[in-house]
């Protein structure tokens, strides 16, 4: 793919080339669409009220995340120009990965297409006329936000409520709540998440982890592991659903831990925190177990300073072949853009970037990559990832570009890594992956030929 060439040699050149360049060439197809999109009879009824119902009113309808609700044409008018602007910059809805490098196929690519986002910026510049009332879609039916992403858990945690002050410092600490099983159990699919809007608010992240029943932070030496860590939340996330033949283990007879960092909003907050799992069948054993690794985790010497752009690389090298599922970027309020690059084991050096993705703080998202596509690996792969974090007066989140700021858990500090989940081959299984794999692409190159 000739995106991937050129992204491989951007990197080579520089953190700031790659992400000036890459950012800029993001927006290129929308707006080159959006520039040939004939107006004559775009309307709001018949074409953009069928993409906002598809792609926007999940978030923006009464009561829920949304700052306003766009279901009808009266509500959506005043906003018509500032739509136009964050579906041009990929802004909206929050997908942010780079268009023009990598893999494009994921699970769960709640994207807008190239058409798509001419139609709404070619009704914008026609003044965005509302249409025939006849042709308006009916307003979807949603589930209520206690609707589960993973569907009925069998085992809901709910931690005890933490009383957030209205000001004070940022808070972590963990939480405890019995899980209640006597045998181990494999899931098949896992979701944290806050109990209601408020507590959505203030928690900033949340870490469950299965612990020994006599684990306690505050009698903890260090010379105790945090235990069988199980799933992450952060502002934005939501569920984590493994592909059909994976798992994680629970572990019978221990408790759930969640490791919480938490933040005041103005306002005292009773915030609560739950977890819901779904488990594969008692009598199933899955194929494979499924990780999940902070990738460049602990990098305490990250040193931003005020007025610059900083690029962080960090790798980790897997040990045994690997499928590699997903990949969610993480960073705080300067983070930017990130990359995840695979270093292969061959004679010569062969790397190949996966994916980009730029950043967003308010939404911690995981990409999960379409199985035909989702990177087949060989052991000895190292995986890297380049974060940028950008301490400019140009990053419009920055609070403040006089300011230097370093490695941290607050959330005015900063932190840059990978989540990357994966499940582990057999020697055997990769070979037959990828021959079967390269069978298929085959047999799609020769349909098209024909």
């Amino acid at each position: 793919m000739e995106g991937k060439v050129t992204g491989r040699r951007w990197l080579a050149s520089g953190g700031s080339v790659f992400a000036v360049v890459i950012a800029a060439l993001a927006l290129t197809p929308a707006v080159g669409a959006a520039q040939s999109a004939a107006s004559d009879d775009v309307t709001f009824t018949k074409d953009v009220a069928p993409i906002l119902y598809n792609s926007c009113v999940v978030c923006h309808r009464a009561g829920e995340m949304a700052p306003m609700a766009l279901t009808t044409y009266a509500e959506v008018r005043p906003w018509a120009r500032s739509i136009k602007n964050r579906v041009i910059a990929r802004e909206m809805p929050p997908w942010h990965i780079d268009k023009n490098i990598g893999i494009q196929e994921f699970k769960d690519d709640i994207s807008l297409s190239d058409e798509q986002i001419a139609t709404i910026a070619t009704w914008v510049d026609a003044g965005a006329p509302m249409g025939d009332q006849a042709d308006m879609p009916q307003m979807p039916q949603f589930p209520d936000w206690s609707v589960w992403q993973i569907g009925e858990p069998d085992l809901v945690v709910r931690y005890p409520a933490y009383e957030m002050p209205a000001a004070g410092p940022d808070v972590f600490g963990s939480l405890y709540a019995p899980f209640g099983l006597e045998e181990d159990r494999y899931i098949k699919a896992i979701q944290t998440r806050p109990v209601n809007g408020s507590s959505r608010r203030v928690v900033h992240h949340a870490l469950s982890y299965a612990v020994d029943q006599d684990y306690d932070d505050l009698t903890n030496d260090g010379t105790q592991d945090q235990g069988v860590f199980l799933v992450e939340y952060a502002s934005g996330k939501g569920a984590e659903i493994y592909p059909d033949d994976t798992g994680k283990l629970l572990p019978a007879n221990q408790k759930a831990r969640v490791s919480y960092h938490m933040h005041s909003i103005g306002e005292s907050v009773s915030a609560g925190i739950e977890l819901g799992i779904v488990f594969h069948p008692k009598d199933v054993v899955p194929e494979h177990i499924r990780w999940s690794k902070q990738l460049a985790r602990h990098n305490t010497d990250l040193d931003i300073p005020a007025g610059a752009v900083v690029r962080q690389d960090g790798y980790e090298r897997l040990s045994k072949p690997a499928k590699i599922t997903a990949f969610q970027p993480h960073m705080h309020i300067l983070g930017t853009y990130q990359c995840l690059e695979l270093i292969y084991p061959t004679t010569p050096i062969r790397s190949e970037v996966v994916s980009c993705a730029n950043f967003d703080y308010n939404w911690h998202l995981v990409y999960n990559y379409a199985d035909d596509v989702a990177p087949i690996v060989p052991a000895g792969t190292i995986l890297h990832t380049i974060s940028w974090h950008d301490n400019t007066e140009a990053n419009r989140a920055n609070p403040d570009p006089t300011n230097w700021t370093g490695n941290g858990g607050r959330t005015i500090d900063e932190m840059g890594f990978a989540w990357i989940g994966w499940y582990d081959l057999t020697e055997e299984e990769y070979a037959q992956e990828l021959a079967a794999r390269t069978a298929r692409r085959q047999a799609a190159t020769d349909d098209n030929d024909q």
